[in-house]
C-alpha cells in the first residue's frame, strides 16, 4: 500500500482546497493508497499558526501595501534568508510526523512544507519523492527553495512552466495540469432547478458578485460595484456573496432594499453552491485567488476583477488582463463607466468566453493524481 501524505498551509483558502481536491481523487479512484492531509504550520505549533494567519489576514485587509512588501522581498534578501532558517528549524518538529507516517511520496500545496521537507530530504532524513502544486498563475522564489530535491512540479499554465525553467527546473519534473478544483466543477447542473431554488428567473441573465469575503478590501469600491450592477444591468438578476463579513452583506441588504431590487438581487453571507452558481451565471465579479479563478475558468466563467491584494492576486490578474481571460477594474478606473461599457459591449465578454478553452484545465484533479500514481496517459493539447 502506497502512502501518501498531504501538506497545506492555512493562508487563504486555495492550499487547502488543492490538497483537499487530491486527496478526495486519491482516495476515491487509488484504493491501494492510505492518505493523511495536514496543515504544516498548526502541526509544528497551533500557536505559531494562529499568530501568522492572523497577521496575514490583517494585512491584507488592513495594511496591504505592507503585505505586499513583504511578499516582494521574501524573495530575495533577508527577509528570504531568515524563511529559510526558520523553515530550517521548523523542519526538525515536522520530521517527527514524516518519520511516524512514512510516506512513499510528500504532496505539498504550500512553500512553507515545501522547503521543510527539501530541508529533511537534503539532510537525508527522508527519501520519499517529493511533488509540489503550485496554486497561482505566477512565479514565486519561495516555490522552488532546494528544487533540485523535489520531483515534481504542478502548474496551471505554460507561462509559469518557462519561468520555472528560467530558474533553472528540469523541464522533465514540471507539468502543465492545471491547479486542482473539486470535481464538482466539471459537473452538469439543470439551470431552471438551480433558478427555481434561488427565486430567480431562468431567461434573464445572471451576474455572480463574490465581495471579498472576510478581507473586505475596497468596501467603497465593491458597494459601488453593487449600486452599479443594479442601475446599469436592469434586465439582470444578480447573486452577491459577502463571505464572512457581517458589516458588507448588512450594507448589501440595505442597497437593494433602497432600490427595491429584491426581486432580482440574491445576497447571502456564504454558499455551498459555487459550482452550480457558476453554471449559471454570465460572468463573474471576483478577487483573482488562484482557486476562484480556476474555479471560474473551469466553469467556462469569464471573469471581471476586483480588488486584488497585492502580491500573488496582483500578479494573478496581470496573467488574466494579458491573456484576455478577465477585464480588470483596477483601483483608478470607474468602476460604473467599466460595467456601462460591458453592458453595451456584450461583444467583450464573450470574446473572454472564446479564450477560456485554451487555459482551463478541467481535468487538473485526476491528471496530477494519475501522474504521481503513474496512470497517466499524455494527451496532445
Amino acid at each position: 500500500m502506497k502512502k501518501i501524505l498531504l501538506f497545506y498551509g492555512a493562508y487563504g483558502g486555495g492550499h487547502l482546497a488543492a490538497a483537499k481536491s487530491i486527496k478526495e481523487f486519491i482516495d476515491k479512484n487509488y484504493p491501494d493508497t492510505e492518505t493523511m492531509m495536514v496543515d504544516c504550520i498548526e502541526y509544528i505549533n497551533k500557536y505559531l499558526n494562529k499568530l501568522t494567519t492572523t497577521a496575514y489576514k490583517e494585512m491584507a485587509k488592513k495594511a496591504p501595501w505592507m503585505w505586499k512588501r513583504v511578499y516582494d522581498k521574501s524573495s530575495y534578501g533577508a527577509l528570504s534568508k531568515i524563511t529559510s532558517g526558520a523553515n530550517s528549524l521548523m523542519s526538525r518538529k515536522l520530521d517527527n510526523i514524516l518519520q511516524e507516517f512514512k510516506p512513499d511520496l510528500v504532496i505539498s500545496t504550500h512553500p512553507f512544507s515545501n522547503q521543510m521537507c527539501t530541508k529533511l530530504k537534503k539532510q537525508h532524513k527522508i527519501t520519499c519523492k517529493i511533488a509540489t502544486v503550485l496554486t497561482d498563475f505566477a512565479p514565486h522564489p519561495q516555490w522552488t527553495v532546494d528544487s533540485e530535491y523535489i520531483d515534481y512540479f504542478f502548474v496551471s499554465n505554460y507561462e509559469l512552466k518557462n519561468a520555472l525553467s528560467d530558474m533553472g527546473i528540469a523541464d522533465f519534473k514540471i507539468f502543465v495540469t492545471g491547479i486542482p478544483v473539486s470535481e464538482r466543477f466539471s459537473e452538469q447542473f439543470d439551470k431552471e432547478s438551480i433558478c427555481k431554488e434561488l427565486s430567480l428567473d431562468p431567461n434573464k441573465d445572471i451576474v455572480l458578485f463574490f465581495a471579498g469575503g472576510e478581507f473586505g478590501l475596497g468596501r467603497r469600491r465593491t458597494r459601488m460595484i453593487l449600486r452599479a450592477l443594479i442601475r446599469l444591468f436592469k434586465n439582470t438578476q444578480v447573486v452577491a456573496i459577502s463571505g464572512k463579513n457581517k458589516r458588507m452583506y448588512n450594507k448589501f441588504v440595505e442597497i437593494v432594499k433602497s432600490y427595491n431590487a429584491e426581486d432580482r438581487i440574491k445576497v447571502y453571507e456564504y454558499t455551498k453552491k459555487v459550482p452550480e452558481l457558476m453554471s449559471i451565471s454570465k460572468f463573474v465579479i471576483t478577487k483573482p485567488g488562484g482557486l476562484t479563478t480556476t474555479e471560474s475558468l473551469v466553469s467556462d466563467l469569464p471573469i471581471v476583477i476586483i480588488n486584488p491584494i497585492p502580491g500573488q492576486e496582483e500578479e494573478n490578474a496581470e496573467f488574466l488582463e494579458k491573456n484576455k481571460l478577465a477585464v480588470w477594474i483596477k483601483k483608478d478606473d470607474n468602476g460604473a463607466r467599466v460595467l456601462k461599457n460591458l453592458y453595451r459591449h456584450p461583444e467583450i465578454i464573450e470574446e473572454i468566453r472564446s479564450n477560456i478553452p485554451n487555459f482551463a484545465k478541467p481535468n487538473s484533479t485526476a491528471d496530477i493524481c494519475n501522474i504521481l500514481l503513474g496512470d497517466y496517459k499524455e494527451t496532445k493539447e
